[in-house]
């Protein structure tokens, strides 16, 4: 197993599990939006994809309203809703940097950039390091 802990240095053998092999040719702000066939950037360049009605930005707000077009909202917490699949989004100092998806059983999901995807037992498995701290909730409703 790749040792994560210089980025990922909440990351350990009992709170995360490898879920597929290295791809890099989707990333964490797709994989919670539910894609794993394309990579989600506001760069404008090809090979890279978003929203038509988002903003071309590297800002919270950009990234929030990402998930709004796919029907998300903000919500307070990452506690588990019945009715509710939701998404955290990271950032580090002021920047989005990774965004993590509740699975139904209240687990987490989280791509690692070109690496793997990994399940995870709170949102915040994968802060403090890389990907700086949760900045905003959002929800929708799978009801």
């Amino acid at each position: 197993m790749t040792d994560f802990t210089a980025h990922f240095p909440r990351l350990r053998s009992d709170n995360h599990t490898p879920e597929s092999p290295d791809d890099p040719g989707y990333n964490c702000i797709a994989w919670a939006a539910g894609d794993n066939r394309k990579w989600w950037q506001p760069s404008g360049l090809g090979g890279h994809y978003w929203p038509a009605e988002v903003p071309l930005e590297q800002t919270i707000p950009a990234y929030q309203a990402v998930y709004e077009a796919q029907g998300y909202e903000r919500c307070g917490s990452g506690i588990l809703e019945a009715t509710n699949e939701k998404v955290a989004l990271f950032a580090t100092q002021g920047l989005p940097t990774h965004a993590a998806r509740q699975l139904p059983d209240g687990r987490w999901t989280s791509k690692l950039g070109e690496l793997m995807d990994i399940t995870h037992t709170l949102p915040e498995d994968v802060g403090g390091g890389l990907y700086g701290e949760i900045v905003v909730f959002l929800r929708r409703s799978t009801a």
